[in-house]
């Protein structure tokens, strides 16, 4: 996944290369101190696991960048899920 600059004007994270969303409909996303960990699965598919680090984020609240990324995730196609970190 590649993660490019946020627009200023309209505050949104472009995001590129994410898992087909008909072979991975579900999205968990995961926040540490550090990074977003997005976890990708599907029935058939098994799962696939990214980690943005928050620096590429941009954002200057790290739960908004959080809430946002899963808005995002979700506008695209994903059935999505905040977890909670170590859960």
């Amino acid at each position: 996944m590649h993660v490019y600059e946020r627009e200023e004007r309209t505050g949104v994270l472009r995001l590129a290369g994410l898992p087909n969303v008909a072979r991975y409909p579900e999205a968990t996303v995961t926040r540490n101190e550090e990074s977003i960990l997005i976890r990708f699965s599907g029935r058939y598919y098994g799962e696939q696991t990214m980690s943005v680090p928050l620096r590429y984020v941009g954002a200057e609240d790290d739960e908004m960048a959080e809430l946002e990324l899963l808005a995002q995730l979700q506008r695209i196609g994903y059935r999505v899920r905040r977890a909670s970190p170590g859960g």
